[in-house]
């Protein structure tokens, strides 16, 4: 299995290059950096916690805001330039927020540049899913090795919430979190710039299948892609009320520099996991695993509503880290089987933007929740999230089916439905009526 799951790697990365997955993942670590270090930015230049945060989830928001509007763009004029002007903009913005913190401009000025760099981020963990996965299939590649590619790049995602926190922290050691903004400015202008270049930009999108396409016309999505989306919301509700959770229950134990420890230590685990998702085999179709993950995610977070001590976080987080990557990938893989290809960068984005969100808005909801009632009532707030996540999942009734670029499939959560055979015309056989099933290649 193990051997299996290796050459299942060494495969995608033959058919994208070496280089694609370092650049994607460069490119997205300032997205990091920056929601992370915000706080600690403008608390250092305002001299106020509240701000930061204030700024921080401004920032969050304008991400959420045209994250979608990102995808819908590079899939009507291609990812190339789309992520090439998004990424020098976003260069730019990073700049000029930075700049504005340090200038200590009053606290609406700094709203409205966080909500500008999170505005302009080009998208590039969404937007590498919904380049490498149509590349995949695209030389042959079946279910399970699209699966291994939302793997990578959900661990990539991991590793680069693990490692852009700690860029930051060491940025603030070694002087001020602005060298850390310089850096992620840096980053997003040649990483972003090499992504967009890079070869495999130039992925063919598919071709119209009706006139209504070759029209321009956007086919519409069906209804499981936003039961997905509402999970996906769910999920960030969660990761928001638990890092708002540690971040107060840190405090409480006098400990609050190893806030960002714990956090690694989660991110750490939930790559790891990441990783051997691969190996599970096809049979444990998308919406079991979704159905696991969440039934996982809501029972390993019930025990931090009762801990107290610094070890037993550390425990009962690295646990917990194990169920975020398996409940991204599976929320990503299902949405990639039920879009239609044209609109394959916008269901990606809108995923990552749903997640995004829940996890912002709950961050502010949360923390002052932990301030009037302790850590347990975040941590508390979290799990009811995870059992409506769960409850979500419970009540999808199909594993999605993939597309064939020249159709767009009923409804994936819809039972099958039985046509009776129509009349055939004067001298033609009868036509026999086939389940949807029945009728895919």
């Amino acid at each position: 299995m193990a051997e299996n799951t290796r050459d299942a790697y060494r495969r995608v990365l033959g058919m994208t290059g070496a280089a694609l997955p370092v650049v994607s993942f460069l490119g997205r670590l300032p997205v990091a950096m920056i929601q992370f270090g915000s706080v600690l930015l403008v608390t250092e230049t305002s001299g106020s916690l509240a701000t930061g945060g204030i700024v921080a989830c401004a920032l969050a928001l304008g991400q959420v805001t045209l994250g979608p509007f990102v995808g819908r763009l590079a899939d009507r004029r291609g990812q190339r330039s789309v992520v090439l002007v998004f990424s020098l903009v976003n260069a730019v913005a990073i700049a000029a927020y930075t700049l504005g913190a340090l200038a200590d401009l009053p606290t609406a000025g700094l709203v409205v540049l966080g909500a500008v760099a999170g505005a302009t981020i080009p998208g590039i963990g969404p937007l590498a899913r919904a380049r490498v996965v149509p590349l995949v299939r695209a030389k042959g590649g079946d279910d399970r090795l699209a699966g291994t590619v939302l793997s990578l790049e959900s661990t990539m995602d991991e590793l680069s919430f693990v490692l852009g926190p700690a860029l930051v922290g060491l940025a603030s050691v070694a002087g001020h979190p602005a060298y850390a903004f310089g850096v992620a400015s840096l980053l997003v202008a040649v990483c972003g710039t090499a992504f967009a270049l890079h070869p495999t930009g130039r992925t063919p999108r598919a071709a119209p299948a009706d006139p209504a396409r070759a029209r321009g016309e956007r086919p519409r999505l069906p209804r499981s892609v936003y039961v997905v989306r509402v999970g996906l919301l769910f999920l960030g509700v969660l990761l928001g009320a638990c890092g708002a959770g540690i971040t107060a229950l840190t405090d409480e134990l006098g400990r609050p520099g190893q806030a960002g420890l714990v956090y690694a230590a989660m991110g750490v685990m939930s790559a790891v996991v990441g990783l051997s998702m691969a190996a599970l085999p096809e049979r444990f179709g998308l919406v079991a695993r979704w159905r696991v993950a969440t039934a996982a995610a809501a029972l390993l977070s019930l025990p931090l509503v009762w801990t107290d001590s610094l070890v037993g976080l550390y425990v009962v987080v690295t646990f917990f880290g194990a169920i975020y990557a398996p409940n991204l990938i599976t929320g990503f893989a299902l949405t990639e089987r039920a879009v239609p290809p044209q609109r394959l960068a916008e269901g990606m984005t809108f995923a990552a933007s749903a997640f995004v969100g829940g996890q912002a808005v709950t961050l502010a909801v949360a923390g002052r929740l932990a301030e009037s009632h302790g850590a347990g009532a975040a941590f508390a707030l979290g799990s009811a999230a995870a059992a409506v996540a769960f409850v979500i999942a419970l009540i999808a009734r199909h594993d999605p089916h993939r597309h064939d670029p020249h159709r767009h499939d009923p409804d994936p959560y819809e039972p099958d439905r039985y046509e009776p055979p129509r009349a055939a015309p004067p001298g033609q056989p009868p036509r026999t009526a086939v389940t949807p099933d029945a009728a895919a290649p």
